[in-house]
């Protein structure tokens, strides 16, 4: 092995010092300012005694090189030998050196600086801060939703970790969102799967922790080692709930295996499917899920009632007069959404209120909306026949749509499925109330679509076709849809349409073809991971209502509350729900189903305004069937 000289060890230990970055520089230009000085100043006590002693001698000539190192333009009143002129000369030539050298080392380090904080690599400091990790589209409604959310707070904090520049981020978010009012949007780059970059967020001090999919294949693979990556952190104090969620139901157990009892992971595909079906019966569902799940519309809150401890739930449907009673929490947490009206409010419960905002909720006390009896319809519910329903299109949620349509239709129903894919009736066999058909057909060919004869179908669902990115099959949709609705007005509108969209900014394009309903998956998503974000107990609630067997969202119609055309108040249509095991949540006005942005929905209205409604509109309420 050679022999490292001394000057090779010098030169390594000078290098690495120098490596060190703007603060060793700084150090090794003070060092040579410094050695200058005091090598001027001894040379002119030296060489200069008698001008040296004029000047203060050997301290007074340290101070005047000082300066005349900081600030050329001192030399210009200086007198002397020209032995103590060179002198002065040659500190401040020197320190034109140092000062440029330094003024250099500042700005280099000040722009690296400024490079190093763009690209989001330094750690937040928030407490009781939301944490959202990825980033996808969702990102913007769900940014948009916390600000709408943190209206009443004082200040609040929404922290994005995504493996994106963090300046472009920003960016977009502006762009998209706009004003965020109160609430602090912080971008940090990083990977959240890696633990360590976790950290830039805070998530120990965090509310809540938010995951969501990337826009790529295996997405829900993503979500699930996201939440193995929050797992494997080690958690101090108080641990923060996780919301996230998985697009196909096979990974939904892993994925709550992986987020463990913390984290509440929904089913997007379960959702999806169970509003499509459902909207198919009851056009407008979709419609009323976004206003409930909207906090610029009405929202679900909690809250204890100590004045109506020892009452019956069906009483306290008319103590508030502003809020609408749609269940209770009880004291070790379950949840029961519309329960029998004889069901007594027990002191450590709490009712789960329909409500624009919690801070507004408020008890009737003695002055309460007037019930006017004789608006009260008589009529029964009539008993649903079997019907005929037109698929059009196939993708990997349809045979699970089939499968459920087959549980909520009546024996005898027959489906038609209309698609550029293989005949699955084989492989849907074994259903109990449907009549199964296939055709192949594009539902974008007109001709194709008259030789079905729509006309013989009470209900046609439109799904976006398999194969094709997400804008593509949006069109072929819209293409279809307005196919339908010009074969419609000239047969008569005997037919209801529901159609799924994937992106939400093509809604707005779809109502020219006034389609009865749009069901928007990811928005819908994006908007409930939002609400148990900011409040983890409302997943029983949403579980509940999306539950088969508890009571769920209807539409129904307006003849079975109140007489048509009667002038009556939402009180009164309050209590003939009430009457049937019921929740009046609102209604939907028939006259102004394509218009937005509410398509005639109206939840929790006025209880004492004058209300006078059709046989066409439709009764919002919660029950069993």
């Amino acid at each position: 092995m050679a022999r490292v000289s001394r000057r090779e060890r010098l030169r390594y230990w000078f290098d690495n010092t120098m490596a060190k970055g703007t603060p060793a520089l700084i150090g090794w230009l003070a060092l040579a300012s410094g050695a200058l000085i005091l090598v001027v100043a001894t040379l002119a006590v030296v060489i200069t005694p008698h001008d040296a002693d004029e000047n203060g001698h050997w301290p007074g000539v340290v101070w005047r090189s000082l300066l005349r190192t900081l600030d050329p333009g001192t030399m210009g009143g200086d007198e002397g030998t020209a032995p103590f002129l060179g002198l002065m000369l040659t500190s401040t030539i020197g320190g034109i050196f140092i000062v440029s050298a330094l003024i250099g080392v500042l700005t280099t380090g000040l722009e690296g600086k400024i490079a190093e904080l763009r690209k989001g690599r330094s750690r937040i400091v928030e407490r009781d801060h939301t944490v959202v990790l990825g980033w996808s589209d969702q990102v913007f409604t769900v940014i948009a939703e916390l600000v709408e959310a943190n209206q009443s707070e004082r200040r609040s904090c929404v922290a994005i970790l995504a493996d994106h520049d963090k300046v472009d981020m920003e960016e977009v978010i502006r762009s998209r969102v706009g004003d965020t009012g109160r609430t602090r949007v912080v971008c940090r780059r990083g990977n959240p799967l890696k633990v360590a970059d976790l950290e830039l967020v805070s998530p120990g001090t965090a509310r809540s922790v938010m995951v969501l999919s990337p826009p790529v294949e295996d997405a829900d693979n993503h979500v699930i080692k996201v939440l193995l990556s929050l797992g494997a952190r080690r958690w101090e104090g108080r641990r923060p709930h996780v919301v996230a969620a998985v697009h196909d139901s096979a990974n939904l157990r892993a994925a709550r295996l992986a987020g463990g009892p913390a984290a509440h992971v929904i089913d997007a595909d379960d959702i999806a499917i169970q509003l499509i079906v459902q909207s198919h019966r009851q056009a407008g569902l979709s419609t009323v899920c976004t206003d409930l799940l909207n906090y610029e519309g009405h929202e679900f809150y909690m809250r204890p009632e100590p004045a109506l401890t020892g009452r019956t739930y069906g009483e306290s449907l008319s103590a508030y007069e502003l809020g609408i009673p749609v269940g209770l929490r009880r004291a070790d947490g379950t949840v029961a959404v519309n329960p029998p009206g004889d069901t007594v409010i027990r002191a450590d419960d709490e009712m789960i209120l329909l409500a624009e905002d919690d801070l507004i909720i408020k008890l009737a006390g003695s002055r309460r909306a007037p019930i006017v009896e004789e608006a009260i319809t008589g009529a029964k519910p009539t008993r649903p026949e079997p019907g005929r329903t037109l698929l059009l299109g196939w993708n990997q949620r349809a045979p699970k749509i089939v499968r459920l349509l087959d549980e909520f239709v009546e024996p005898g129903s027959a489906l038609t499925v209309a698609a550029q894919c293989a005949d699955p009736c084989e492989a849907l066999g074994g259903l109990a109330n449907l009549k199964l058909d296939f055709t192949r057909c594009d539902p974008t060919d007109r001709t194709r679509l008259e030789a079905l004869d729509v006309g013989s179908y009470q209900h046609v669902i439109v799904l976006g076709q398999a194969g094709h990115d997400p804008q593509h099959a949006d069109a072929r949709t819209l293409v279809t849809l307005l196919h339908l609705r010009d074969m419609e007005e000239s047969l008569g509108d005997p037919y209801s349409i529901v159609s799924e969209i994937n992106d939400d900014a093509n809604r707005e394009v779809a109502q020219v073809t006034k389609a009865d309903d749009f069901v928007v998956s990811d928005k819908l998503i994006s908007l409930m991971l939002t609400q148990l974000s900011e409040n983890r107990h409302l997943y029983d609630v949403f579980a509940d209502l999306l539950d088969p067997e508890g009571s769920e969202i209807y539409l129904k119609p307006a003849a079975a509350y109140l007489r048509p055309g009667a002038t009556a108040n939402f009180a009164t249509v309050i209590a003939a729900a009430a009457r049937r095991g019921e929740t009046a949540l609102g209604y939907r006005l028939r006259d102004r189903f394509h218009e937005p942005p509410d398509y005639g929905v109206v939840l929790n209205p006025g209880k004492a305004v004058p209300l006078s409604l059709t046989a066409d509109d439709r009764v919002i309420v919660l029950a069993e069937d």
